[in-house]
């Protein structure tokens, strides 16, 4: 995969369930779904912490993963 392009880790799960909770009207059900594909993407990745990297950091990624 070419690394310029790659995601990070859960970073589509994440994103989905934010934009749906902003949506109006917001559908409770449809976001508690992807609040459980969050979750299955985060145990199965084995993420402990998302972070917001700053603008001035060389990490291009806007979440990472941090594993044991």
């Amino acid at each position: 995969m070419d690394e310029s392009r790659a995601q990070p880790v859960c970073a589509q799960e994440a994103l989905d369930l934010l934009n749906c909770v902003t949506q109006s009207p917001f559908d409770q059900e449809k976001c508690v779904r992807l609040l459980q594909s969050l979750r299955e993407c985060v145990v199965n990745k084995k993420v402990k912490k998302f972070s917001l990297d700053d603008k001035g950091q060389k990490d291009a990624n806007s979440v990472s993963k941090k594993v044991h």
